[in-house]
């Protein structure tokens, strides 16, 4: 399996699949159509089969975007569909791991198993630096879930509308990417994972135990219209010849953006390729409009330069100018 279709993964009594188009139909019957299950989601309550088409096109537009998302959840023995498990990559907080399962798969231990196996596809394989979830106050069995699956409380957040409880999980909350139980694994039968570099702002992608990408980034208060920003500036990818148009680019950005958030920036900036720009365009960043600026060796000013953000928090867009404050990276 190539890294751009995405991981299946394996457990005792499951295998999670990334979700398709093709499975909105059970996806409806499992999900969309209880209110038991709704009514703790954003709409909350049951919707139509149009809307469970919608989300399967959203999950599917999300796996191509990170290479990364939600799961269709099966039983192993009977390929019976019992809901959806996965990460979502919410650009103004982090990347959340959110469950959806028919009544039927409740209190059988499945979300926890399942839940598992993502944590350790987060931690283990993708390499990110945190996990958050969120959840509705009144939603018992779900925060009992979260807090045996390691998760601590931080504090409360508006998610899609609606005042919520937020969890988060760190790297140690889950287990080795090698422990026995592992659950499976992203990409090739190599065992392709990402790594982040302890004394450095760099990830790299590890293939049976060689290095086949890497990508790197610094932390840095630029000025945005003239006020102080803490901010990252990404790096280009770097990936050997035989890894590359499999997906593995967009992976390692949008980690590394997650690495940056966590090390506290609030926005993150990349001096692209022109022939690069519609590859970060579809995963969501933008173009900058105004004059971008940054120093020369010499100490001088650089001309204004081509460069694109990712927006990590709900600040407003820069209206007159950009300085990088240093070189360009």
């Amino acid at each position: 399996m190539s890294w751009s279709s995405g991981p299946v993964l394996r457990t005792q009594r499951l295998v999670l699949e990334p979700i398709r188009r093709e499975d909105s139909d059970d996806l409806f019957e499992t999900v969309v159509s209880q209110d038991s299950v709704m009514r703790w989601l954003a709409t909350g309550r049951a919707d139509s089969r149009s809307a469970a088409e919608a989300m399967c096109a959203d999950h599917v537009a999300h796996w191509a975007r990170h290479g990364y998302g939600d799961f269709a959840v099966r039983e192993a023995a009977t390929r019976s569909f019992l809901g959806r498990v996965g990460l979502r990559n919410r650009p103004g907080h982090g990347v959340d791991l959110g469950f959806a399962l028919h009544p039927r798969a409740q209190g059988r231990g499945i979300a926890g198993e399942a839940g598992r196996a993502c944590l350790d596809l987060a931690f283990g394989r993708l390499g990110l630096p945190a996990v958050l979830a969120f959840v509705l106050p009144a939603n018992a069995a779900s925060i009992a879930l979260l807090r045996r699956l390691g998760a601590r409380a931080d504090g409360t957040v508006q998610s899609s509308g609606l005042e919520c409880l937020r969890y988060r999980f760190e790297p140690d909350a889950t287990v080795r990417p090698d422990a026995p139980g592992s659950p499976g694994h992203l990409g090739d039968g190599g065992g392709l994972r990402l790594v982040r570099a302890d004394d450095r702002h760099t990830l790299t992608a590890v293939s049976d135990g060689r290095p086949v990408a890497s990508v790197e980034w610094l932390l840095r208060d630029m000025a945005f219209d003239g006020v102080p920003r803490r901010a990252a500036g990404l790096g280009e990818v770097r990936t050997h010849s035989a890894y590359r148009d499999r997906g593995l680019d967009r992976t390692m950005v949008s980690v590394a953006v997650e690495h940056a958030r966590t090390g506290g920036a609030e926005t993150v900036v990349l001096l692209p390729r022109p022939e690069l720009v519609p590859f970060y365009v579809r995963m969501g960043w933008s173009r900058l409009s105004v004059p971008v600026t940054a120093e020369q060796p010499d100490g001088g000013r650089a001309r204004s330069l081509d460069a694109m953000f990712y927006d990590l928090n709900g600040r407003t867009h820069p209206a007159s100018a950009v300085d990088l404050r240093g070189l360009p990276f």
